[in-house]
């Protein structure tokens, strides 16, 4: 079964504190500081180069900040210092989930397996790293058991049960996506981490995904982190936005106060285009 989910709406679950990543003379992240509360959708958002994955990365352990941190403020373990985390912890002790640009499901595999793979930490830890599965441990059937159900739980609500037996590559390119954040959701994060999950769709594909957002950030409390070029999923779906350019952040605040703040429209637009605009 699913594990019970953490009511953490309103309390600040992610906490970054003057980060900076250095990349010998080129700075990604200039001391960037910001809360991201449980239960809400906050975006990331800001052009290329912003240094919106290298965040990303930095938060889930595939980079260490050259300065600062970043606290997690688990319900259950307390404060979490994920720059000093392995990447494997900062998901599976701390929550913290993401998903990539570039889709990473197995595709010869099915939909229901590429969810099963999911849970491999706890199969293995099931089977004491042996072969328990192969001679029947009672714990083992029971974890994977429990694996079925998991996954079958979120194919449910993200209304793929119906294709759970389809090869995952033969599918369109926006139920690849959906797939990904089931796959995500089978790990029991407090923080699902979002790269682009709206790239290469269609409108009406768009308009699902903003649907899913919510219901997760809703009904089951997701604190969910989105980087994100779609504007119309941004702002549809936030509860809050950061703006990053040139790793440095310009702007913070509500979807309204981002869409007319000036320092934005100018990191969007050029200073030409943006004055000329202020203009007529």
């Amino acid at each position: 079964m699913s594990a019970p989910t953490m009511n953490t709406a309103g309390q600040t679950l992610l906490e970054v504190d003057s980060l900076t990543m250095r990349f010998g003379g080129l700075t990604a992240i200039n001391n960037l500081s910001l809360n991201v509360p449980g239960g809400k959708i906050t975006s990331i958002i800001g052009p290329n180069g912003a240094g919106k994955t290298t965040f990303f990365n930095c938060l889930t352990g595939f980079y260490k900040p050259t300065t600062g941190s970043v606290r997690m403020h688990h319900p259950e373990h307390g404060p979490l210092a994920l720059e000093q985390m392995p990447s494997y912890h900062v998901a599976r002790k701390a929550g913290v989930v993401r998903t990539f640009q570039n889709i990473r499901l197995f595709p010869n595999m099915t939909v229901l397996e590429n969810l099963i793979v999911a849970q491999h930490n706890a199969l293995q830890h099931a089977s004491r790293f042996s072969l328990a599965g192969l001679f029947g441990r009672a714990g083992y059937k029971q974890a994977r058991e429990a694996a079925l159900t998991k996954a079958e739980m979120w194919l449910t609500r993200l209304k793929l049960l119906d294709i759970a037996d389809l090869a995952a590559g033969n599918l369109s390119y926006g139920t690849q996506r959906r797939i990904e954040i089931a796959r995500a959701l089978c790990v029991d994060p407090l923080l699902l981490c979002l790269d682009e999950p709206a790239a290469g769709l269609n409108p009406r594909e768009s308009a699902e995904l903003n649907e899913l957002l919510l219901y997760l950030s809703r009904e089951h409390h997701k604190g969910i982190l989105l980087i994100e070029h779609d504007m119309n999923v941004v702002m549809r779906v936030s509860d809050h936005i950061c703006v990053l350019n040139f790793g440095n952040k310009i702007a913070e605040g509500t979807p309204e106060q981002i869409q007319n703040d000036p320092n934005v429209i100018k990191a969007y637009l050029g200073e030409d285009e943006a004055d000329e605009k202020e203009a007529a």
